[in-house]
């Protein structure tokens, strides 16, 4: 019985324990972020072994866009017009990217962040996982493309 009882307490210190993300953190934010996995709300998950496109943000005082980029030969990124207007919302504990088009609006829960991860759930409690990632050499030669 006892050890039931260390063990409850220890999976809701666990499950307690949430990145708290300040305002300083959110400057992590800019840059390339490829996907690495999405979780769904009943646990599956699919993994994404190589992308086509990576998403960049770029964000200065709580605002700015998020577009998506292609990865070229020549270790840049092809754009394209179209991308999302984008707000960091602090409420409470909680931490929210408000992105916005001329067609629709929507927002994500930053779960974590860090210099080279990401984690942001949307509302239907599907959980996508980011890297952070620069240019790629698509040559495969351990060099850089010139």
């Amino acid at each position: 019985m006892k050890n039931i009882f260390v063990i409850m307490v220890f999976s809701l210190l666990f499950a307690g324990c949430k990145q708290e993300i300040k305002p300083a953190d959110i400057a992590k934010l800019n840059g390339y972020w490829e996907i690495e996995k999405v979780v769904f709300d009943k646990g599956e998950e699919k993994e994404y072994k190589m992308n086509e496109t990576f998403d960049f943000f770029q964000i200065k005082n709580n605002k700015g866009i998020r577009t998506k980029v292609m990865p070229q030969f020549d270790e840049t990124f092809l754009t394209t017009d179209t991308f999302e207007n984008v707000s960091v919302r602090f409420a409470g504990e909680h931490v929210f990217l408000d992105y916005k088009t001329k067609y629709t609006k929507w927002s994500e829960e930053i779960i974590s962040l860090s210099d080279d991860k990401l984690v942001v759930k949307n509302p239907q409690k599907i959980e996508y996982h980011y890297k952070k990632t620069g240019p790629v050499n698509l040559m495969n030669d351990g060099e850089k493309t010139k």
